[in-house]
């Protein structure tokens, strides 16, 4: 049977519907360094139109095989456009329909003015934040060039409009006790370490196969050969009848385990005393491959490693001490390399850390693995050396920070380079060296001291010593002035007395106008002249005129009294009155008293008093 089929003209047929836009993720799932997977849902927020181009430019930098491999800095981007969308829903009346065209440059600005008044003009959270919208926008922007309007455009070409970057306070280093405790503990895991496995070895060589032989089979000789011929001890066992009972009486799986592999508590030792050693980033640290010591010559090795945080020069060498013993930086990696051996090969990594969890499972990665976790691991380290009295007993917070060990490791190199950036900074350029790791706290004394010492060589460079004689004309101070037998005869004589002390020449004062006038300069101008001479005979009226300087400070301002006597005041205090003995100056200042100070005083300071 055959049937007559008439297809309708074109013109009859129905419109094409519209194409439905391509739309980016809502909820999307990233793999970052260490294997964790995490998984981020924004299908609840406001703006759904709007957050699919967010979402899908941060799904586009999340993961190991984009920019952020670490999970903590994606989440941190999630958390700031989850605070934006959630603003611009508060702020306008278009959340269910806002799009990229309905984006202002006010809407930017508002988010900004409320992070500003949330954490603080000095803080830098608001400049973070910040950064993370904009370049979220950016990366839009890209995709979709023409649909942000100019004015957003224009926006998006600085991050800020009210707020600079700001000055977190740098994390401080741990005080010595503090550091020297923590490094004497992680080197005592070391060792510990390193005897219970050479311990394990030994059980090895003594045991045989205990499959097969029942429950009986299991002893702690034969658990290592085990280990060792084939394999870490897990939960598999517990189909053996008897054998997991004979393993939970010799210890348990993990404890048998770690007689030939190392546990995280291990690894954490071992990195926490590297940092100690050498200042290695954290992450430095815990990700270091097996074959990361090369170029070793003259008792010395390089550290190759790998710094993310490095962008286009991720890759750096570390030069350090190389020997036989775990105090030595390449000594301790030897020794890791060495103890990790077994671990490795049943990973089948290259990686340095190769580590048993308590399940029996070898694992690679130390500190971002999904099955561990640091805080627990730090925590027993802290009491099972009891370093967490020590921590109170300092003023500090009973947490091991591995950032701040490294900041305390450049802090005694910062004090032992004396401050020489280009000797101080290894790893980073000088201007993060002086900015992250030479001014914080623990240096403020340091800088102190350096710079009333860089005065003081100032003033000593402009200025020599004052001159000052004890009775019998010996030279009691460290000026390098000359001082003739016959100018030291008139000195102790009095013949040249001006007031605080001897004048070698009066008529060939320094400060004259002319040659062989008279000296100009004011009557305790003496004490910075290099003409000078003191002795015991002025003292009365040296302490008398510190005194009248005393008085002065209360009766005028700070600056007009330092412009005036500080100085003068400087070089009594400084100069010459630690010349003279306690006894000498006791005396001078009972003399003093025992007759009118004012005695002591000339007329021109006496007419400013009456």
């Amino acid at each position: 049977m055959s049937r007559r089929v008439r297809f309708p003209a074109p013109e009859d047929l129905a419109p094409e519907p519209e194409a439905v836009p391509a739309v980016g993720p809502v909820v999307f799932t990233a793999v970052f360094s260490g294997g964790v997977e995490r998984c981020y849902d924004f299908s609840a927020l406001a703006c759904p139109r709007l957050v699919r181009h967010l979402a899908r430019a941060l799904a586009g930098l999340a993961g190991v095989e984009n920019r952020h491999k670490y999970v903590g800095t994606t989440d941190s981007y999630a958390h700031t456009l989850t605070e934006f969308v959630t603003h611009l829903a508060q702020a306008t009346d278009m959340s269910g329909d806002m799009d990229l065209e309905d984006l202002l440059p006010e809407y930017l600005d508002s988010f900004e003015a409320i992070l500003a008044a949330r954490y603080g003009e000095s803080s830098t959270t608001p400049y973070l934040r910040m950064q993370q919208v904009v370049k979220l926008l950016r990366l839009v922007q890209e995709e979709h060039p023409d649909r942000l309007g100019m004015a957003m455009q224009a926006r998006l070409g600085f991050t800020t409009v009210q707020v600079g970057q700001g000055r977190g306070r740098p994390l401080d280093a741990y005080p010595d006790a503090l550091f020297e405790g923590v490094q004497a503990a992680a080197l005592a895991d070391v060792r510990a370490a390193r005897d219970r496995m050479l311990t394990g070895e030994r059980l090895a060589t003594a045991g045989r196969d205990p499959v097969g032989g029942g429950w009986h089979g299991w002893t702690r000789e034969n658990a290592a050969w085990h280990i060792a011929h084939r394999g870490p001890l897990t939960g598999a066992l517990r189909a053996e009848r008897g054998a997991m009972d004979k393993i939970t009486e010799l210890g348990g799986i993990g404890r048998l385990n770690s007689h030939f592999l190392l546990t995280a508590h291990d690894v954490l030792a071992f990195v926490v005393l590297l940092m100690c050693q050498t200042g290695l980033e954290p992450e430095a640290a815990c990700r270091l491959s097996a074959n990361c010591l090369i170029n070793p010559a003259r008792g010395y090795v390089s550290i190759a490693y790998v710094k993310n945080r490095s962008h286009g020069q991720s890759r750096k060498m570390l030069r350090v001490t190389d020997g036989g013993a775990v105090h030595q930086p390449g000594g301790l990696i030897r020794l890791a390399v060495r103890l990790t051996a077994h671990g490795r090969r049943l990973a089948a990594t290259d990686l340095l850390w190769a580590h048993a969890l308590r399940s029996g499972e070898v694992i690679a990665t130390f500190g971002r693995h999904r099955a561990t976790s640091l805080g627990p691991v730090k925590q027993a380290f802290l009491e099972r050396h009891q370093l967490t009295a020590l921590f109170e007993a300092s003023g500090e917070e009973a947490s091991l920070n591995l950032r701040r060990l490294r900041k305390t490791y450049k802090s005694r190199r910062y004090q032992q380079t004396g401050g020489v950036l280009e000797d101080f900074a290894e790893g980073h350029s000088p201007r993060v060296a002086a900015k992250h790791y030479a001014d914080i706290e623990a240096h403020r004394p340091l800088h102190e001291e350096a710079v009333e010492k860089g005065l003081r060589e100032a003033l000593d460079a402009a200025m020599e010593a004052p001159v000052v004689l004890d009775d019998q004309g010996r030279r009691l101070d460290r000026s390098a002035a000359e001082l003739p037998p016959d100018e030291v005869a008139v000195a102790l004589s009095g013949d040249s007395d001006v007031w605080l002390a001897s004048c070698r020449d009066f008529h060939a004062s320094p400060f004259a106008r002319r040659p062989g006038s008279g000296c100009p300069v004011a009557v305790w101008g003496c004490l910075e002249c290099p003409n000078a001479v003191f002795t015991t005979r002025h003292l009365p009226a040296i302490l008398s005129f510190a005194a009248f300087l005393t008085a002065q400070r209360e009766a005028m301002t700070v600056l007009e009294w330092n412009a005036r006597y500080a100085l003068a005041w400087e070089r009594i205090i400084t100069g010459i009155l630690p010349q003279f003995t306690g006894e000498q100056q006791a005396t001078a200042r009972l003399i003093a008293e025992g007759h009118d100070a004012a005695l002591h005083l000339p007329g021109q300071i006496l007419q400013g008093l009456t």
